[in-house]
């Protein structure tokens, strides 16, 4: 953890620790953030989680908390692996607006172009990317990850790879070499030209291996071992990672090196307007509010019974939150699909901290 850059974070969350005139330390902030985490993931009944806060340029803090596996008493740890479920979203957004920038695409152009029979064809990729539809100055929102699936034949269009290689691509671009691309990245029944090297599959294989064990946990909070449902890559679901790995993803994204322009960037990350003028929840890729003024571009990823994960940016300060859990209780009984982060209460303590 860098002092320095953590003092950019606390710089106006003064009276956040403690209720004094002197800012708190940096260690004190993270002491007390710390403390706040651990006490919500008891009471949402998450056996383990890791978390992360990614400044600029690096990780500012990170932290384990609770089990990986219960039964063998394994504790969590900081690089565990997780599914990242709906959060794979935006890896496939950021493949998309990388087109949209290199002239391969455009955002008006109807998915049907390149997946005729999907029941979504007449939406354009903007639409699909902000989950609207009707006409321009006539939108309705409605958030389904099923909605996002054309986007794996958009991204085999423009980049002439099929998803998985862009995929793997990507993941190779920014060195993130503890993720995987879809839990059968490695399987010998793949289709050619999506099996890994050999020395891929080996690592994807060890990675897997490390996966905490998944639970389901009833109002009482007992939890009951179950299993992943997600078994391939798709364009919502399939991604494995890390924070360490996923803060190079959300650094590279926010830093401006993955060939998408800053105009872009803030095109993504813009509210939509319904036909009553006011704003709708979802930009191209990432959910977008304010919070107390200041903007906030957010995602969530739930497996029912399995696994969560909840990231959170404030781009005024450069600053990204990233929980991830072996249950589903960070994105349950919240809804946050209706569009607001702070129905999170691990949302609200993040923001209440650094946002005061």
């Amino acid at each position: 953890m860098s002092l320095a850059l953590a003092a950019g974070l606390l710089a106006r969350a003064p009276s956040a620790v403690g209720q004094s005139a002197v800012p708190p330390t940096s260690s004190q902030f993270f002491a007390a953030f710390s403390g706040y985490l651990d006490a919500l993931r008891v009471q949402a009944g998450i056996p383990g989680m890791t978390a992360a806060i990614v400044g600029n340029p690096s990780v500012l803090w990170n932290q384990a908390f609770g089990w990986l596996d219960i039964a063998s008493s394994t504790p969590m740890r900081t690089d565990t692996p997780f599914q990242f479920d709906d959060l794979t979203q935006l890896v496939t957004a950021t493949m998309v607006l990388q087109c949209v920038d290199q002239g391969t695409l455009s955002l008006d152009t109807p998915v049907g172009n390149y997946t005729p029979s999907s029941p979504y064809a007449s939406a354009t990729v903007r639409q699909i990317l902000t989950y609207t539809s009707g006409a321009p100055g006539n939108l309705t929102f409605t958030y389904d990850t099923a909605r996002v699936d054309p986007l794996r034949f958009v991204v085999e269009g423009c980049t002439g790879l099929t998803f998985r290689q862009a995929f793997t691509k990507t993941l190779q671009r920014l060195g993130m070499m503890d993720s995987v691309p879809g839990p059968d990245a490695a399987l010998p029944e793949l289709p050619n030209a999506d099996v890994a090297s050999p020395a891929d599959a080996a690592r994807y294989k060890s990675i897997l291996l490390r996966l905490p064990t998944p639970y389901a946990v009833n109002t009482q909070n007992v939890p009951a071992v179950t299993s992943y449902a997600v078994k391939t890559l798709g364009a919502a679901t399939g991604l494995v990672s890390t924070v360490f790995d996923f803060a190079k993803f959300d650094l590279a994204f926010r830093q401006g090196q993955l060939g998408i322009s800053g105009a872009t960037r803030q095109l993504a990350w813009s509210n939509p307007i319904a036909a009553s003028g006011l704003p709708l929840p979802h930009g191209m890729g990432w959910f977008v509010q304010t919070y107390n003024g200041e903007p906030v571009v957010w995602q969530f990823g739930i497996s029912a019974a399995a696994s969560s994960s909840l990231v959170v940016t404030l781009p005024n300060r450069n600053v990204t939150l990233i929980l991830l859990a072996n249950s589903d209780g960070l994105a349950k009984p919240a809804s946050l699909a209706a569009g607001d982060v702070t129905v999170s209460p691990f949302a609200r303590v993040f923001l209440g901290l650094v946002v005061k």
